[in-house]
């Protein structure tokens, strides 16, 4: 048999990994942390389960695609729940939208707001669908090698007006301030700001009509879980806990790797589903060609950072949905202080994850588990002490929770801990602390991402955000498509 890595545990590595073992390639998956999952780590703390994130699971269809390679099923490994409304979109002035799939209840929640924009978002809707079709179905897990494929791709692409923003798309459709930004938030979600990422972005809103919005039971990590588990039931080998610190090369060919531990494996290709520039800086770092990748992709741009503070409470919410948006005063302005001017802004909008109300299992009973999550720009932009910074802004959050949801929240905080910039970088080398890797931007999209195949190490591949499509659960997903359909007809 032929022997791959893949190295890092995330939803793109593992992804790989099971697609490959499928393929019968002995697949080894290394993981420098004491548990699998990457950015969807977890704590448990005090009864507490705390996900990392991702919190939202859309597209069910491309994670069952994996369990159905070897006729096995994901129903067998995790429970799904349904999750309604997707979201809970809260404004300063008390105005509440319940955003969902249910086009009765959503066209009556847009009426509340503005009758007009009814029938502007049924044409939206059909401007998502198209993007869709072209942008995720078509060309989500496909390889983008050459800029001939790109090519190929754009009279599509420039058919839905690709140059010009989510936001911008939206407002052709809709005239409500608010209802722009309800269906122009998604982009956030994987990095990007509604203000510049492409329209082919708006492909979300159908993802999420068609797919729905899932939890799975016990949190993220239960799914993490689940694919580790049916990935060993093939025959996969997972190694936990063991940082990569060298991807050997001799000349244009990887040959293997070499763990922290002393452990080194010689195998016929190697994936990375770690940072992009980590891997090519730090764990290909005597080898000339990757040190030039390396170079190249510093000078991109990179999505934001977040904060998030994780909080257990006495006593249940039902009331507050499973995921909720609280959108500060402003929109524009916000995104551009963490976009573009890299400052900590006095206001902020708040995602906020109520994991309890549809799982009550995340906490002890007759108690609440939340996360609230503010963006902020990535380390390059805001190189600040995030030991001092952290415990105020932390603070700042959780007034903010307390004054428009909870209001006796403090007295109520059985545990709680923050997650910085700093952390993105120490626990998960992500360049910069970016959440997402790369922004999607137009122009670092596709054949402008990190290639699935390395162009002069033939044998190197990536998975993951800095990979096309992007971030987000199906983005890495796709990505580990594209690269498994490469490695298996190169290991052939």
């Amino acid at each position: 048999m032929k022997r791959a890595c893949v190295i890092g545990a995330g939803f793109g590595g593992l992804a790989l990994a099971i697609r490959l073992q499928s393929a019968g390639i002995a697949t080894t998956v290394i993981e420098a942390r004491d548990k699998p999952g990457g950015r969807a780590y977890y704590w448990e703390r005090d009864g507490f389960t705390f996900d990392a994130g991702p919190t939202v699971i859309t597209d069910p269809a491309c994670l069952e695609e994996l369990w159905a390679l070897t006729g096995h099923r994901l129903a067998d490994d995790v429970e799904l729940m349904p999750v309604m409304p997707f979201y809970r979109l809260n404004w300063p002035d008390g105005t509440n939208f319940d955003y969902s799939n249910d086009m009765v209840s959503l066209r009556s929640e847009i009426a509340k707001i503005n009758p007009r924009d009814v029938a502007g978002y049924e044409e939206f809707l059909d401007y998502s669908a198209g993007v869709y079709q072209e942008g995720y179905v078509k060309l989500g897990s496909v390889a983008f090698l050459d800029f001939a494929s790109m090519i190929k791709a754009a009279p599509a692409l420039m058919r839905y007006q690709a140059w010009r923003s989510v936001y911008a798309m939206v407002s052709k459709y809709i005239e409500s301030d608010k209802l722009r930004e309800a269906f122009s938030f998604h982009t956030l979600l994987v990095g990007g700001n509604p203000m510049t990422t492409s329209a082919i972005y708006a492909l979300i809103h159908k993802l999420e009509k068609d797919g729905g919005v899932w939890w799975a039971k016990g949190g993220t990590n239960r799914l993490i879980a689940g694919m580790v588990r049916h990935f060993e039931r093939i025959g996969g080998e997972v190694r936990m806990g063991d940082p990569v610190t060298c991807i050997e090369t001799l000349g244009n060919r990887v040959t293997g790797v070499v763990a922290q531990s002393g452990w080194q494996a010689n195998f016929d290709a190697v994936a990375s589903n770690g940072d992009i520039v980590h891997t090519y800086r730090d764990l290909m770092r005597d080898n000339a060609s990757a040190a030039r990748r390396a170079k190249a992709l510093t000078k991109k741009k990179f999505s934001p950072s977040l904060f998030v503070v994780h909080f257990g409470v006495t006593g249940t919410w039902p009331g507050i949905a499973h995921h909720m948006i609280l959108f500060g005063p402003r929109y524009k302005g916000l995104l551009d202080d963490i976009y573009t001017y890299g400052v900590l802004p006095q206001d902020f909008s708040i995602y906020l994850h109520h994991p309890t109300v549809t799982d009550p299992s995340m906490a002890p009973e007759g108690m609440s588990t939340f996360y609230a999550l503010v963006p902020v720009a990535n380390t390059g932009k805001l190189p600040v002490d995030w030991a001092e910074i952290g415990p105020i802004l932390e603070k700042r959050v959780l007034d903010e929770v307390e004054r428009r949801l909870i209001p006796d929240l403090h007295s109520r905080i059985v545990t709680k801990f923050h997650y910085t910039p700093a952390d993105f970088t120490g626990d998960l080398s992500a360049h910069l602390g970016s959440a997402f890797s790369l922004e999607p931007l137009l122009m670092q999209s596709a054949y402008f991402r990190a290639h699935n195949r390395d162009e002069a190490i033939g044998n190197m591949y990536l998975v993951g955000a800095g990979t096309h499509p992007g971030a987000g659960i199906p983005g890495v997903v796709g990505s580990a498509k594209a690269t498994a359909k490469l490695m298996v007809e190169d290991l052939a």
